[in-house]
């Protein structure tokens, strides 16, 4: 599943590209999981790799794994401290009013008997911070790159809802819902002193090509 989808690897790190609807933790639902995998991701070491990070069930792109125990410990530091770069590709229902921007909104986790639990828009939540570049507009729809500087569940779907007034497309608890989400995590580097950047790339994938949006290549 795994042979064509790893985007970087070395002794202590591993990027691949997570195909969308795959969660990275064991579900509820009990539906199968990254988690059940990771035994096809050794590449000949014993030790079952980590992930150090974590994307959304049906967000697809790069997902960073560490190899050694001192990998994950040094990783997880690098997120916390904000030195990882982030690049996300998303489809919105709706066209974002200017062309660049900041989206500087905290966000708290809220939950009810009937619709679940969520994140929304909260001054008294946590700090969160989203850059934002609109790459193309088409039928009242809009393809935006966007590149959080901090990492909240839900983050960018929230931002696109709430702080640009378009949901992500697809989206099942912000937006509309609908077949697919269409949020990919495109590009990932993470420093490392004495050593070259761990840095990947995942193509766009096929479904964002079928929307309207991007080169008819990738992947589903």
């Amino acid at each position: 599943m795994f042979k064509d989808r790893v985007l970087f690897i070395d002794g202590e790190a591993l990027v691949i590209d997570k195909p969308a609807g795959l969660p990275v933790d064991r579900p509820r639902d009990r539906a199968e999981s990254l988690e059940d995998l990771l035994d096809q991701l050794t590449f000949g070491f014993q030790r079952l790799p980590v992930p150090v990070h974590r994307l959304d069930r049906d967000t697809s792109g790069c997902l960073l794994l560490a190899r050694n125990p001192k990998a994950l410990k040094r990783f997880a530091q690098a997120f916390e401290a904000g030195a990882v770069a982030k690049r996300y590709l998303a489809i919105l229902e709706g066209e974002p009013a200017l062309d660049s921007g900041t989206i500087d909104l905290p966000l708290a986790k809220v939950s009810t008997r009937e619709q679940g639990w969520r994140m929304v828009g909260d001054p008294r939540g946590k700090a969160s911070i989203t850059r934002y570049k609109v790459m193309e507009r088409k039928g009242g729809k809009s393809l935006v790159a966007f590149y959080p500087e901090t990492g909240r569940t839900h983050q960018i779907r929230v931002h696109a809802a709430e702080g640009l007034g378009a949901p992500v497309m697809g989206d099942p608890v912000y937006g509309r819902g609908g077949p697919a989400m269409m949020l990919h995590a495109v590009e990932l580097t993470l420093p490392r002193e004495g050593k070259d950047d761990i840095h990947a790339t995942a193509p766009l994938p096929v479904r964002f090509h079928n929307a309207g949006f991007g080169p008819g290549f990738g992947r589903g």
